[in-house]
């Protein structure tokens, strides 16, 4: 059989199955069974199915994924973040769209400490939407800058969905950790500037309003005892591996003992909180390896059908400039954003676009980090973004559905404005792995 009609057959399948609101992971793992079975027989197929399965799971790099994902549950569940936040709060003043800033800080804070994107929406649209609609904020003010920085736990480390992308398209997890940092932080700062840009043009989207005094030795007190300590946490995870001192692996154990001892410092932890954040840990982390394993057993039918291969070879040999194929592959993940889980693109897509992403001779880190941007991009996209829907579920009541994708639009202009940014200058996202010892 031809490679285009087992390719074709392979995701018409998988389109089919996932029309009738079957889970992502179930699709792939009844067409991975049924493609083992036709490539090698009953008894070699289910016995190579297997083998699949173990070998995925039987890795040492997915081990960060359950102690970034404790380390998240921790320092979230014993309150030390919403502590950060107070600090930051004290030190804004009266800047232009003060609540909207304070919202794309804080969901950056978030980002370090939960690495989920839809918690940190959450978490921020329940603190701060209420009070930007309170002090007359607009719509587009009080909603764009929490939808925009709530994406931000998938681009700053740790992020689960960096490490997934790692696993499945086969990239270093830690180069990937390292390089998701800077271009991160450049869609916050562009959100920031958005936001101070529009305030300033249009004061009547985010009005001034009478803020409190701190005296200046409260704010280096609380900057002391909040603020400080938490800069070793991230320290233990990011620091250690730019240094060569740890592999991911361990920087995520470090950081979850670190988080630990900040809680307990704080003496926040207690038998409950461990309870739940263990039990959160392992429901989410399950989940997250049978997705792994989902989408690696389908990347080796691929290879050993031959479409996999097939497929590299005839986009390989198009006479365009591979910029243009790279730009098509973004174009593609934008379509299905609208429609489709991450997740569910993340394995689709990685088994098909990263042999061609090596074979055009592109970093597989950098374009790591373009897609992760413009997945973030599809948690906004409508009609099925999966931020629209958190944020429609905090929101005022009078909150409408059209009125969050509206404040949603300028947040993916500036996720596509990065992508584009990063496109161009690669070493934004390059320059920070290439400091890796």
């Amino acid at each position: 059989m031809d490679w285009p009609i087992i390719l074709i057959l392979l995701f018409a399948g998988l389109i089919i199955l996932m029309l009738t609101g079957m889970q992502i992971f179930l699709a792939f793992m009844i067409i991975n069974l049924v493609g083992v079975v036709v490539l090698f027989g009953f008894n070699n197929g289910m016995t190579q199915f297997t083998l699949s399965i173990s070998s995925s799971l039987n890795s040492f790099v997915l081990v960060p994924i359950p102690m970034f994902m404790l380390l998240g549950e921790i320092l979230f569940r014993t309150g030390v973040a919403g502590k950060v936040v107070e600090v930051i709060d004290q030190w804004m003043g009266k800047m232009p769209g003060r609540l909207g800033l304070m919202s794309v800080l804080a969901g950056t804070v978030f980002a370090v400490l939960t690495g989920t994107s839809a918690a940190s929406t959450a978490l921020l649209g329940t603190m701060l939407t209420p009070e930007m609609e309170k002090q007359g904020y607009k719509k587009s003010m009080s909603l764009g800058p929490i939808l925009g920085s709530g994406g931000l736990a998938i681009l700053i480390p740790p992020s689960s969905l960096a490490i997934m992308l790692g696993a499945i398209g086969e990239i270093s997890i830690g180069k990937l950790l390292i390089a998701i940092i800077v271009p991160g932080l450049l869609v916050a700062a562009l959100c920031a500037g958005y936001i101070i840009l529009r305030c300033v043009i249009d004061p009547s989207q985010a009005p001034p309003y009478r803020v409190e005094p701190v005296s200046i030795s409260k704010k280096l007190k609380d900057t002391v005892i909040y603020v400080l300590p938490l800069t070793l946490v991230v320290f233990l995870v990011i620091g250690v591996v730019i240094l060569g001192v740890a592999t991911p692996t361990e920087a995520a154990a470090s950081g979850c003992v670190g988080a630990f001892i900040l809680a307990a410092l704080y003496r926040k932890l207690n038998l409950e909180v461990i309870h739940e954040a263990i039990l959160d840990t392992v429901k989410n982390s399950a989940m997250i390896l049978i997705i792994i394993a989902a989408s690696t057993t389908f990347s080796q039918i691929l290879s050993f059908s031959g479409a996999g291969r097939g497929f590299v070879n005839a986009v390989t040999v198009l006479d365009v400039a591979p910029m243009v194929i790279i730009a098509l592959m973004m174009g593609v993940i934008a379509v299905m954003g609208g429609f489709m889980s991450l997740v569910s693109i993340m394995m689709i897509c990685l088994p098909i676009f990263m042999p061609v992403v090596r074979g055009l001779g592109f970093s597989d880190v950098w374009f790591g980090v373009i897609f992760l941007i413009n997945i973030e991009m599809a948690m906004l996209t409508p009609p099925l973004g999966m931020n629209l829907y958190v944020m429609a579920g905090v929101a005022p009541k009078d909150t409408t559905m059209m009125d969050i994708i509206k404040a949603a639009v300028p947040f993916m202009v500036i996720d596509v404005l990065s992508i584009i940014i990063i496109m161009f200058v690669p070493q934004i996202a390059l320059w920070l792995p290439s400091l890796m010892t």
